[in-house]
């Protein structure tokens, strides 16, 4: 079992920045994916970014590519989503989220974090 739990979502401006934190527990995450999600209001879940724990490999969803970065701490047993530049259309719940390297799905949810950009 995987535990995570977000933090830092809140409301800022357009332009503005937000630093959201996952926090994970209950295993060894070196043979996991860690990634991000939203969702926003009568739509889907869209997926944000992922990284691998072991190698740091990186990977965007298109509408958050060079505005957002994702990032893990494994001393702390963390993952970071910087988001800069943000736009109201990146108002949503955002979740963290973990699966096996090999695995095909998402296994594992946070209970999500509100971000909200006003215009």
């Amino acid at each position: 079992q995987v535990q995570l739990v977000e933090s830092g979502g809140g409301l800022v401006q357009a332009g503005g920045s937000l630093r959201l934190s996952c926090a994970a527990s209950g295993r060894t995450l070196s043979s996991y994916v860690m990634g991000w999600f939203r969702q926003a209001p009568g739509k889907e879940r869209e997926f944000v970014a992922r990284i691998t724990w072991s190698a740091g490999v990186t990977y965007y969803g298109d509408s958050v590519k060079g505005r957002f970065t994702i990032s893990r701490d494994s001393a702390k047993n963390t993952v970071a989503l910087q988001m800069n530049s943000l736009k109201p259309e990146d108002t949503a719940v955002y979740f963290c989220a973990a699966k096996p390297v090999f695995g095909s799905r998402y296994d594992y949810w946070g209970q999500g974090t509100q971000v909200t950009v006003s215009s």
